[in-house]
């Protein structure tokens, strides 16, 4: 029997560590938000995973004068340009809008929305070169004077300005430079969105590494520094971040658990052995995430682990438990029930996690559950086959007298701990301002420094706020592009009235082809144009042999294959793809709003021409409130499965409350000092607060089935302190990170479960015989 048991155990690791091989596991925050019909929350989602902005790093080159940073800044954006993990470089030298400004000059006939019968009628041709004349004799006539003879219809000029909605950056020796002249400024697009942190990092790194070239064959730029802004570059620094935090504190709560285990155990065989449920529910849970949801979220990982840390004290129960003479198997008899019972409250608790609409908030409840089963079935049926027979943790009896000194004098301590419970409910019904933290910037790890950074040199940048948007859908990709067309006068009309800054069209990129058919034909054939042509220049001083070139584009361009997303320079492909995209059978088109004046006018005005307007910071407000609406609805759903499955375990309501009270009176207490001087909780804790419940339920239930007097009770205590001191050390270490999210989860954990563990001894220890 205990090959087969071994055996199939074995067999079901190995296969779950090959789904979990094989699992595809993916950081696109949008997986992990709601899937829903919102056309609001598509945007929100779209933005996220891998709009334009999510391509953006800003780079900022200061420390030596500006005519050497100039330099500087076309020497690095000449290398640049050359790597292949880079769409464009953009200093505002010639070169940094060569690409697009080819493109449009090409295809100016079938892009410029200026383009009629009438343009080029002779009567408007006529029109057009007396107003090229009156500008031939201004300070622009030079600049005019080049494209003249091929353009003398200003479509180029035109459509330029189509594209340049907004006011650019400074110029200073050629080059963007901040307002002061401080520093030079770049703007990248990398291949790879924001979110694919592997590539970012490399695209950084490169960044890195030719500015250092640069600088070294620049005279002058010695002193140069670099400084780098942008989705991808706090993505990289946030993962960094996270993996040094988590490293450091994880070895020092390694180092810490294992000391005390070391202390207690006294047997480096049975230490070791403490990580096989860990091991076995971590296996178990990925593989579960990876069949149901056919992926597995990298915050689920991230969470699920620190979730399932609970298996650990399953190990310290069995081996603490365990007396002298006792046969391992003989004590897993006597405790299973117990141990069984709070195993199955733990993941009635993350149950109700299943049904929420967040499908990383979904994933983390199976994951939760899967390794929390996995665990309990590999302590039961696994560890005592290896736990040595004549094993006993001698040390563990030190450790657990200070809590049999509070149990004996438990009457003083119940009455403070009643004082301390009322106080904290009076405290968490006067606090003022809302319990919970809606800020999304308090939940962001950026540091403010890199924040303020960031918001310079989007400003001197004149990069356009990604805020409001104009929405709408439609069946395919050219009935999307002739609704954006329908759309431009309704927005012209507000940038006339000076309701609206400017705006981006996927049409102004790549008109529809029924468009372009009609610029093809308004153009007149070969005979037509030189008839037309010669009627013009009566009268005016030019010499029609001189247009040659624009007769010939104008033929070619009437016969010109007609353009499609494939045409599109690299820079204008991926505004294009942010702009217009798939959506199963459908295709969304998000159109950015740039100095919106009046949110609620411009709404009005747009719900009157079909496009839905959102507002991202509404949006992700809103998403965020409903985050924490669910969240604390599910985990009251998860408090009442767990008060119902105590009483089918315990079947009797005494014995539910008193482990149930010590429950309510820790998270209670937790949630007091947490909020103490206005600070609030954050919607991490609540994963905290669920911690809180599932480890300190099985405190409680041990407290509670455990009668003084007997000799396995003192063993039991010291399992309890054991399993305690483990988990506030691993929390409380964490709760140093500076990430948001393992600091308010190390937080929370480490003080409620502590109050848990004080609570249960206070208040569901039975009355010595």
């Amino acid at each position: 029997m205990r090959r087969k048991v071994l055996g199939l155990w074995l067999l079901l690791l190995v296969v779950c560590g090959l789904i979990a091989a094989r699992t595809n596991y993916r950081t696109d925050m949008g997986d992990f938000l709601p899937h829903s019909s919102s056309m609001a929350q598509q945007v929100l989602a779209g933005q996220v995973n891998g709009g334009a902005a999510s391509h953006i790093v800003l780079l900022s080159l200061s420390g030596a004068p500006m005519p050497v940073l100039a330099t500087l800044s076309d020497t690095l954006a000449t290398s640049l340009r050359k790597q292949p993990g880079f769409l464009d470089v953009m200093n505002g030298g010639d070169a940094s809008f060569a690409g697009v400004q080819n493109y449009v000059w090409q295809n100016r006939y079938l892009l410029s929305p200026g383009v009629t019968a009438a343009k080029f009628s002779a009567a408007g041709l006529h029109a057009a070169l007396e107003s090229d004349l009156s500008v031939l004799n201004s300070e622009l006539g030079l600049a005019l004077g080049q494209s003249l003879p091929s353009d003398p219809t200003g479509e180029m000029l035109l459509l330029l300005n189509q594209f340049s909605t907004t006011t650019g950056p400074a110029q200073q020796n050629g080059v963007w430079a901040a307002p002061d002249g401080s520093a030079a400024l770049l703007l990248i697009h990398t291949a790879a969105p924001g979110f694919d942190l592997d590539t970012q990092q490399q695209a950084l790194a490169q960044i890195t590494t030719q500015f250092a070239s640069s600088r070294a064959a620049t005279p002058g730029a010695a002193a140069a520094a670099l400084q780098m802004s942008g989705p991808g570059v706090f993505a990289v620094h946030i993962r960094d971040t996270t993996k040094a935090d988590v490293s450091r504190l994880s070895m020092l709560a390694l180092l810490g658990a294992a000391g005390l285990l070391a202390f207690a155990y006294r047997s480096p065989r049975v230490l070791l052995l403490g990580l096989l449920p860990i091991a076995s529910g971590a296996f178990a849970a990925i593989a579960a995430v990876s069949l149901a949801f056919g992926f597995v979220h990298g915050i689920t990982l991230g969470f699920g682990v620190t979730l399932i840390g609970e298996s650990l004290d399953y190990a310290i129960y069995l081996f603490t438990q365990t007396g002298r003479g006792e046969r391992p198997g003989e004590t897993l008899s006597r405790i299973w029930p117990t141990l069984r019972l709070g195993a199955l409250t733990s993941s009635a608790g993350f149950c109700a996690m299943l049904f929420s609409s967040f499908t990383g908030f979904a994933q983390l409840g199976l994951f939760s559950i899967a390794g929390l089963v996995a665990a309990a079935a590999t302590t039961r049926f696994v560890l005592p086959h290896f736990v040595p027979q004549d094993f006993f943790a001698g040390g563990a009896d030190t450790l657990a007298k200070p809590l049999h000194v509070l149990i004996r004098h438990k009457r003083a301590g119940r009455g403070l701990l009643v004082t301390a419970f009322i106080a904290a409910i009076i405290l968490l019904l006067l606090h003022r301002g809302g319990m919970w933290d809606g800020n999304l910037l308090d939940l962001s790890p950026i540091s403010a420094s890199d924040q303020r950074l960031d918001q310079t040199l989007r400003q001197d940048l004149a990069v356009p706020d990604q805020r409001y948007f104009a929405v709408f859908t439609a069946p395919d990709e050219q009935q999307a592009l002739q609704k954006s067309e329908a759309l431009a006068p309704v927005l012209n009309g507000l940038v006339a009235a000076r309701e609206l800054g400017g705006f981006d069209l996927p049409s102004a990129i790549l008109p529809s082809q029924a468009t372009q058919r009609a610029d093809q034909a308004a153009l007149p054939d070969a005979a037509t144009l030189h008839e037309n042509f010669a009627q013009a220049t009566s009268g005016l001083p030019f010499n029609p042999t001189a247009f040659a070139p624009f007769f010939k584009d104008v033929v070619a361009a009437r016969t010109a294959p007609l353009l499609t997303a494939a045409s599109l320079p690299p820079a204008l492909a991926l505004q294009y793809d942010s702009l217009l995209t798939r959506n199963g059978s459908s295709w969304v088109v998000m159109v950015p709003l740039h100095d919106v004046i009046d949110p609620a006018g411009i709404a009005s005005v747009l719900k009157k021409s079909g496009p839905d307007f959102v507002d991202l910071n509404q949006e992700s407000d809103r998403l965020l409130g409903n985050f924490q609406h669910q969240a604390v609805m599910l985990a009251v759903a998860g408090s009442l499965a767990i008060l119902l499955l105590l009483w089918l375990g315990l079947r009797s309501v005494q014995r539910v409350v008193a482990v149930a009270a010590p429950l309510a009176a820790a998270v209670t207490i937790t949630a007091a000092v947490l909020t103490l001087g206005g600070a609030k909780l954050s919607i991490f804790m609540v994963a905290g607060f669920l911690l809180i419940v599932a480890i300190g339920s099985n405190y409680c239930l041990f407290f509670e089935r455990s009668q003084p007097g007997t000799k396995e009770y003192p063993r039991a205590v010291a399992s309890i302190v054991l399993a305690n001191l483990c988990t506030v050390a691993a929390y409380g270490l964490l709760s140093f990170s500076r990430i948001p999210v393992l600091h308010d989860i190390g937080l929370t954990v480490a003080l409620g479960t502590f109050l848990s563990l004080l609570c249960g001894a206070l208040l569901s220890t039975k009355p010595a015989p």
